[in-house]
């Protein structure tokens, strides 16, 4: 075979294979988005239209009554409130928590280190479980507090890990050694050069928690019993499940009339409590290939 030839299959056998990839990534994009597309219109149609299955592409019946039912509901409010004060406290003390751990876990220096690699990773396999960390939150006296909501999952060990890796393979040891030569303190060094140096493994731990933080529905369950201090999931699950027909109680209308305000209500509810980690992802997304794949790799 000629080298024009060989040059032309190859050249065949890429664009078939690019044309083959772009096509199933497309129907995999497309299988992943359509649900919540679905969801979002959905939200917007009349519920007796979405409910004969009569929404495809388009909202159909276009109504906001959803939106504006969600919205008045002054226990939303609070929850969304006190969803957002969890998620930037709980935020912070995780990466205030995380971040000074893994680093302290890169320095080679550090005594004992090895040890405490085993024991924090010893916790990822080994855990006391729901009633010993129930006790333990109730014997702090946090139960049914604020605190309950942000100290007990204060660091993630697997977040933990990547940091620690992060660090070892971005920060060199001889930046820290020229720094001590002039003086430099090691607290002083990691607020002043580590972390500049680490903006995409910041942003990387801030989805991570405040995703965790927002989505969070077993803990106020487990912990609060006061309906004011209840997150946005918390009051979403109590406002769907008190939505729900009731046969022994309701007439074949009522009920029918319930479950059509149900299923409006429960769409806009998907939109409203995913709507700020949906906006937040863009603006970290571009870091996770340097934050999390160098932390893991690395280690």
């Amino acid at each position: 075979m000629s080298k024009k030839a060989q040059s032309k299959k190859i050249k065949v056998g890429n664009v078939t294979f690019d044309v083959v990839n772009t096509t199933i990534l497309v129907i995999v994009l497309l299988i992943v988005l359509y649900p919540l597309y679905y969801v979002l219109i959905a939200s917007f149609s009349n519920p007796d239209l979405v409910l004969t299955g009569k929404i495809f592409l388009l909202p159909k019946g276009f109504q906001t009554e959803s939106y504006e039912r969600v919205f008045s509901n002054p226990e939303i409010m609070q929850g969304y409130l006190n969803s957002i004060l969890y998620t930037l406290v709980g935020t912070c003390i995780n990466l205030a928590v995380t971040l000074s751990g893994g680093y302290a876990l890169s320095r080679r220096d550090l005594r004992g280190r090895k040890g405490f690699v085993i024991f924090f990773t010893f916790t990822m396999f080994f855990g006391g479980g729901t009633v010993p960390t129930y006790m333990l939150v109730r014997k702090l006296h946090l139960l049914n507090t604020f605190w309950a909501m942000v100290i007990p999952n204060a660091m993630s060990v697997w977040n933990l890990i990547l940091c620690r890796n992060f660090f070892e393979g971005n920060i060199p040891s001889e930046l820290l050694e020229v720094a001590q030569i002039d003086g430099c303190r090691n607290g002083y060094f990691f607020y002043r050069i580590v972390l500049p140096l680490s903006k995409a493994l910041i942003a990387v731990m801030v989805l991570f928690y405040a995703v965790g933080h927002w989505n969070s529905y077993m803990q106020p369950l487990l912990y609060l019993s006061d309906r004011t201090k209840y997150p946005l999931q918390l009051v979403l699950k109590n406002i769907l499940i008190s939505s729900q027909p009731d046969a022994s109680l309701a007439g074949m209308n009522d009920r029918a009339e319930m479950y059509k305000q149900t299923e409006m209500l429960k769409y806009a509810l998907v939109v409203v409590s995913s709507a700020p980690m949906i906006v937040l992802y863009p603006f970290v997304q571009k870091y996770f290939v340097q934050g999390v794949m160098v932390g893991s790799v690395k280690g």
